[in-house]
């Protein structure tokens, strides 16, 4: 089923979803199951698989020279997406990425997806690689996200990239795309980044899950902003807990995100993880309690692999 027919469904009510990342190379997926397995009492409709790009390593040649080779770290995506569909009985959401990916490439997991009944699709971007000072596309692939949007649009067509396939049975994709309330970090503006959110949207894009924030006031005055822009697909907030002190620094500067000062005075205060992680819980429960109250889609946790702390939330939430 798709994320808006799940929408349509819960007629108002909020509904839970989370983010999963697959498990490294040469790791079970067992791992994985442990910790969905504790946050199938709250009945997500749907949860998120994210893909990761290739990056570089260097091996040793031995000779005081290194290979420079490339190599994706966790892979599975689509194989993860197929599995849990298959154990749980719930939708799932495989992330597809323009950086990393010929449009060929894209194409080719799109119609594994339609195989395997996977219907719902996260069109991103991505991120540049980590020794590239700003993203740089593959060569043949796609350069933004509503390429993607575009490219997945004209498969529900039945259009494909070298050919048109007269076909009954088409692809019929949901396609989700992320958004920011306190704007993309290469976005010169909020009101330019909802603009490229709108082109989007009216490219195909069904649905929208934020980036992660840590006050709700910024989720409000950007759906309020992007309302106003025409823009009227559901917006999902994204959720996550902090857990560690190193958080305080490391999220705003990957995600150029501002963490509120009393939270951030809260995490001062502890005397160690446990007690951080005990305050970002506290502080993702109010936070969803209030978005709760205020009727959004869904609450959509970035679990990063571990579930404790997103089931302790969930169990005060749901």
């Amino acid at each position: 089923m798709k994320v808006t027919e799940h929408i349509e469904n819960a007629k108002g009510k909020t509904l839970f979803s989370f983010e999963i990342i697959p498990p490294q190379k040469g790791k079970s997926i067992q791992e994985l199951y442990d910790n969905i397995d504790p946050l199938m009492e709250f009945n997500p409709p749907f949860i998120d698989v994210t893909t990761s790009r290739e990056e570089y390593i260097y091996i040793d040649r031995g000779n005081g020279l290194l290979d420079k080779k490339l190599t994706r770290m966790r892979p599975g995506t689509l194989g993860i997406c197929a599995s849990i569909k298959h154990k749980y009985n719930v939708d799932t959401v495989p992330h597809l990425l323009c950086g990393g990916f010929t449009k060929e490439e894209t194409e080719y997991m799109l119609v594994d997806c339609h195989y395997l009944g996977i219907n719902n699709v996260m069109a991103l971007r991505g991120d540049a690689m980590k020794d590239e000072q700003s993203f740089v596309p593959k060569a043949g692939g796609n350069h933004y996200a509503i390429d993607l949007v575009k490219q997945i649009k004209d498969l529900n067509c039945g259009q494909y990239l070298h050919e048109v396939i007269d076909a009954d049975n088409k692809a019929d994709f949901c396609i989700g795309v992320a958004g920011y309330p306190e704007k993309h970090l290469e976005s010169p503006s909020l009101q330019s980044d909802l603009k490229r959110l709108k082109e989007k949207v009216d490219a195909g894009a069904d649905y929208v899950v934020t980036q992660m924030f840590f006050d709700n006031s910024k989720y409000f005055a950007f759906v309020e902003k992007a309302r106003e822009m025409g823009i009227t697909i559901p917006i999902i907030p994204g959720i996550k807990p902090i857990a560690v002190q190193r958080h305080l620094q490391v999220l705003p500067q990957i995600f150029r995100i501002d963490l509120p000062e009393d939270l951030i005075d809260a995490v001062d205060k502890c005397k160690n993880n446990a007690d951080i992680k005990q305050v970002g819980i506290e502080w993702a429960i109010q936070q969803s309690l209030e978005l709760k109250a205020a009727g959004v889609p869904f609450l959509h946790y970035y679990s990063m692999g571990k579930s404790e702390n997103i089931r302790q939330i969930a169990s005060q939430v749901f």
